[in-house]
Parts: structure tokens; sequence; C-alpha cells
């Protein structure tokens, strides 16, 4: 399979590009086609450790350790995944860690899957309900920019900030009708 920089998305570059620059050394992830790009990046760079997921509440530790440790950390999920973190956002709050994640969304933009609307409909809610910022990137000529804000408003304000990728970045999912 080609991954070459020619067929990714350049929203997608760009997210990594803030990354690196920013001196992101931990990636933590539940693989996800959305973060593919980012993922692949990451695990082949030998600057940044790739660190797989099985749910995505671990990650809030991940990255949690990481800044402790001195390093910047960014938690990779998808908009499913925010449910199964509330109860360990209550960390960052408790602890005040500044903390970056960058969410793709699913159960919008005609999404064929009826269990991922509620999540994706709750997922900004639950996330500012946690003291966590969002912003919002749907326009890939935007997308560096807002995370950049975001990255920086984590890394160098010590907020707590969720970005949410639009799924019509990624596109619309096209199954065949039975």
């Amino acid at each position: 399979m080609d991954h070459s920089a020619d067929t990714t998305p350049a929203w997608q570059q760009d997210i990594f590009k803030v990354l690196k620059e920013g001196g992101v050394r931990q990636i933590a992830y539940v693989p996800d086609a959305g973060h593919s790009h980012v993922i692949r990046s990451a695990i082949a760079d030998p600057d940044i450790e790739d660190i797989v997921l099985t749910t995505e509440e671990e990650g809030v530790a991940v990255v949690s350790g990481a800044w402790l440790g001195g390093q910047r950390a960014v938690l990779l999920m998808q908009s499913s995944g925010v449910g199964n973190c509330v109860n360990m956002f209550s960390l960052l709050a408790c602890a005040n860690f500044p903390f970056f994640t960058l969410v793709t969304m699913r159960g919008e933009y005609a999404d064929f899957n009826p269990w991922q609307g509620p999540m994706g409909r709750a997922t900004q809610g639950a996330l500012e309900l946690m003291g966590i910022t969002v912003l919002r990137a749907s326009d890939p000529d935007q997308v560096e920019e807002i995370v950049r804000a975001g990255f920086d408003a984590a890394f160098e304000a010590g907020d707590r900030v969720a970005v949410l990728l639009g799924q019509n970045l990624i596109g619309r999912k096209k199954w065949e009708r039975k």
C-alpha cells in the first residue's frame, strides 16, 4: 500500500507537522483511519514514541504521565472514544495537567452507522462538561491553524483542549448496498 505524501491530504500532513514542530514525544491512540497518516508518521519517526491503546481512557493517563516525565504527548481518538474517557478526565482537572487531543468525528455527515450518532452528537458537550476547551476544524484549509492554536493553548497556556476533526474532512463513508 502506498502511503506517500502524494496520496495523503494536506490537512493530515499539517497535523503531524504541528505536532512535530511542537516537540511532541509521545502519541497515544486507538487505531483509527482518520488518524492514519499521523499514526504512520509517528511510527516512522524515531523521536516519537507511538503508543497503541486498548481503550481511549488509558490515553488520558499516558499523556498525563508523559507531562510528569517532562514530555509533550497527544491523544488521538474517535468521537466514540470520548465517552470512554469522561471519568478519566477528572485526573486532568484535579491535577491541572495540560491536555491535547485530536478527535475524529463520527455520527455526522451522513454516517451510515446509527451506533455512531448518539456519541457523535454528545462529544462536544461531554468534553465541555469536563472542562475541556473544544475547537472544531471542518475546512481542510483551516486545520493547521486550528490545531496549532489548540496545541499552543494546551502546552503554552496549560489548558485542556480537544480539536474535533469533522467527518467531512475524512469523507463520507460509502458502503455497498445489499
